[in-house]
């Protein structure tokens, strides 16, 4: 059976936020055409890896001899995107693989997610065995112009950025409480 697609060509808009307190957030990809929203969970390394990862493509596509795109270096000011997700969210799955790719003929950034699958978990031991990936229920499949993928990793770094502040002794994220510093208490506990 083929997996029902959630298809976003271009959308209107789609960005990275979250919901929750500092320390406890839930991260989102939220893509948005009319009245239709799709929301997807994912973890905060993933939306690192995705921004970084598009900011690069996007950079190499600039560079490329090939290239005819008008590609912006940074976010262009009129696609900046300030405003919180769209309510109610509704998650339509948690993210696990995530592809990215330029189509050159469209001139636009690729990006697949696909859901979070036990069945798609390798093992250290399993690396070099051939494995075949499960296929998908649901994919989000999203195409976006040069400009609003930078505006997508520019709002990304702003939402990484607000979460708690990082102790500038051991780089370890601080609760509203306060932590316990293993660099600032002179000490650390060691296993004998």
């Amino acid at each position: 059976m083929a997996p029902l697609v959630h298809g976003f060509d271009p959308p209107e808009r789609f960005v990275s936020g979250t919901v929750g307190p500092p320390g406890s957030r839930t991260f989102f990809l939220q893509a948005r055409s009319g009245a239709r929203v799709v929301s997807v969970a994912l973890e905060k390394q993933q939306v690192a890896a995705l921004a970084e990862r598009i900011d690069e493509l996007l950079d190499e596509v600039m560079s490329s001899e090939r290239n005819t795109a008008m590609i912006p270096a940074v976010a262009p000011l009129d696609l900046e995107d300030a405003a919180p997700l769209e309510q109610p969210i509704e998650e339509e799955f948690r993210a696990g693989t995530m592809t990215l790719s330029w189509d050159p003929d469209d001139e636009r950034v690729v990006i697949e997610v696909f859901p979070f699958t036990e069945a798609a978990v390798v093992s250290p031991d399993q690396v070099d065995e051939d494995f075949e990936e499960p296929e998908p229920d649901e994919v989000l499949l999203v195409r976006l112009g040069a400009g609003a993928a930078r505006a997508f990793v520019k709002r990304s770094a702003q939402v990484l950025e607000a979460g708690r502040p990082t102790c500038p002794f051991c780089a370890l994220p601080i609760d509203p409480d306060g932590h316990l510093c293993v660099r600032a208490n002179g000490f650390r506990r060691r296993d004998p």
